[in-house]
């Protein structure tokens, strides 16, 4: 078997654009898993989440969520492998946010607690841009993120106007230099989306880590993605596939560009060619 392991994104990748899983999908990701390939479900989404999205796959997987910052099986939910930011530096990140006028939504690791996000505004405040949906029942509102006694910090989310964001990116880069590792999301539907994490934080050096102790080097691994913070991973797998929706800049980093988007079974037709499924 040339490969082992297979890697794949969830938005824009393997669930459509009304967040499901097609049949088409459904059934190759169940043959892969049959015939001995490992599936992990690697997102910037939490695992809460993540784990409600691939229910109809009814297959125990590692996800690793939050872009790698937090790894658990959906066996038992036991988590494998956590990242978290320096809590003095999310005190800083959190400053140096509200002196551009950027209001950030923090996801934490509070999943056995029930609680995921923190925010300060309310829900429906249009600086979060509908990130929050109105029956969310896992988020938390705090007067403070620096007195709210939030722990275990994975993700700092910023949403807003794209040039500010990488402005915002590029300043805490040159005054605070690794401290931080940044996402600037491409593929979204809001204007800019910033993903800010654990300078350890990333998809690829998770999926790295996990794989190499189960033994499996980084050429045995099929990773497919659509956005950059999947970048990493296309370009040092054995074999990277980019989703024909994805970003320019993950089309360039594959070995392979899916015939087809993520709304006609783009994903699970491509490995089912490469795989011989």
């Amino acid at each position: 078997m040339k490969f082992k392991m297979i890697a794949i994104d969830l938005d824009g990748t393997l669930l459509t654009d009304d967040k499901k899983i097609s049949k088409e999908d459904l059934k190759v990701l169940k043959s892969a898993i049959n015939q001995g390939y490992e599936l992990i479900i690697a997102t910037g989404r939490r695992y809460y989440s993540a784990k409600n999205l691939i229910r109809d796959l009814k297959e125990d997987v590692v996800i690793f969520a939050n872009n790698g910052n937090i790894v658990r099986n959906t066996k038992d939910d036991k988590v494998l492998i956590e990242k978290y930011l320096n809590i003095k530096d999310f005190h800083t990140l959190i400053r140096e946010g509200r002196k551009r006028d950027l209001f950030s939504i923090v996801h934490a690791n509070g999943y056995d607690k029930g609680v995921d996000l923190f925010i300060e505004l309310n829900k429906d405040d249009s600086r979060y841009y509908n990130y929050i949906e109105k029956n969310e029942s896992r988020c938390v509102q705090v007067n403070d993120f620096l007195y709210g006694n939030i722990e275990k910090v994975l993700t700092v989310v910023y949403m807003g106007n794209k040039d500010k964001l990488r402005k915002f990116k590029f300043e805490m880069d040159s005054l605070y230099p690794h401290k931080y590792r940044f996402h600037m999301m491409e593929n979204m539907s809001v204007q800019g989306f910033l993903e800010v994490m654990n300078p350890l934080g990333s998809k690829w050096l998770s999926i790295r880590e996990y794989a190499m102790g189960k033994g499996i080097f980084p050429d045995k691994i099929i990773s497919i993605g659509d956005d950059d913070n999947d970048i990493e991973m296309i370009e040092k797998s054995g074999l990277g596939i980019a989703m024909k929706n994805g970003t320019e800049s993950v089309k360039k980093s594959a070995d392979i560009i899916t015939e087809t988007d993520n709304n006609q079974d783009g994903a699970g037709l491509t490995l089912k060619k490469v795989l011989r499924l």
